[in-house]
């Protein structure tokens, strides 16, 4: 079985930047590769690394799961699960702590980044987050890991780990090979178009989440911060405000970066927010319509209970081995 893997955590609403970098990008992948198995699951154990409120990650791990489908999905060749009913997930894990490197761990950009945020001492699991990500991926025998760029030195880690307990334990897992979308890999804030677009940001004007109204998610985008300027042209580093619209317009609609500079080359910044919080809202809308139909239908927990059966069965296999190539066995 040929797989694909990913997965998303429940710690809030999914945003624009998650739509456009993981649940569309997905659907895309499963459209141009057939022949491949989908595993996708709610990464809900990531989710509990940091302080978090238990009834609000209940809702959001089904919630989570809804937009996935809502997003466009198809169930044919699709695994979603929710990442701890399969508790083979923490078990290799663990495993793979035993050949990981407190070096290597504390080089992680993701891992300093959100140490600062903490305010009462740096949780363990945090630090051990991108073991727990390797785990993830290798227990399946995933070939490729659609990422965004910020995801990348994770992936690294991850290969790396096969590497190493292949060749410390005999040929094990599947070295997995990154996939990076070309564009809308990563959306900026709106209002500081210089960090990523993040649920967990302090300034919500900034961020755009799936299931918020769609008046205000059409207000953000035309009160987005951009430049002195009025030229639509897509420019990361002199333009980064305008650069980050061009990116959510050209990953919406399909029209190269070029094509969009071409159509509005007569026009100013007022006119373009106004089109582009239209075709945002028009694509919400029609994803928040899906969504509310299948948040509380029984098709929803079917699905969940067909992937976690499928997800079960691989990993058991899987962990086996592992245990066994360790020496976890009675001899």
């Amino acid at each position: 079985m040929k797989i694909i893997l990913s997965g998303i955590k429940p710690s809030g609403i999914p945003t624009l930047g998650n739509y456009i970098g993981a649940l569309k990008n997905f659907v895309s992948l499963q459209e141009e590769m057939k022949d491949f198995e989908f595993f996708v699951f709610v990464a809900d154990l990531h989710a509990i690394t940091v302080p978090h409120d238990v009834e609000e990650l209940r809702q959001n791990i089904r919630s989570v799961a809804a937009l996935y489908l809502a997003s466009g999905l198809s169930v044919d060749n699709l695994s979603l699960f929710v990442q701890s009913e399969v508790h083979e997930h923490a078990e290799l894990g663990y495993i793979l702590q035993t050949i990981s490197y407190m070096g290597e761990l504390e080089r992680m950009t993701q891992y300093k980044d959100k140490a600062k945020q903490q305010k009462s001492g740096i949780p363990a699991a945090l630090f051990n987050y991108p073991i727990l990500m390797a785990a993830d991926i290798l227990l399946y025998d995933a070939q490729y890991v659609p990422v965004g760029e910020d995801q990348k030195q994770h992936l690294e880690l991850t290969r790396n780990l096969a590497e190493r307990f292949n060749n410390r334990y005999g040929e094990t897992f599947v070295v997995p090979e990154v996939l990076v979308t070309k564009t809308g890999a990563k959306i900026m804030d709106l209002q500081d178009p210089l960090k990523k677009m993040d649920k967990s940001a302090n300034n919500e004007k900034g961020c755009i989440f799936l299931l918020e109204p769609i008046d205000t998610i059409k207000k953000k985008i035309k009160s987005s911060i951009t430049d002195s300027e009025s030229k639509i042209k897509y420019s990361k580093s002199r333009k980064p405000g305008i650069s980050n619209l061009i990116t959510i317009y050209s990953a919406l609609t399909g029209l190269t970066y070029t094509a969009i500079e071409k159509k509005y080359e007569n026009a100013g910044y007022g006119l373009f927010k106004n089109d582009l919080a239209d075709i945002v809202a028009n694509e919400i809308g029609i994803l928040q319509e899906k969504y509310h139909k299948i948040i509380n239908s029984k098709m929803l927990d079917d699905i969940l209970d067909m992937g976690k059966a499928k997800a079960q069965a691989i990993a058991q296999k899987k962990i086996r081995e592992v245990y066994n190539k360790v020496g976890l066995t009675r001899g």
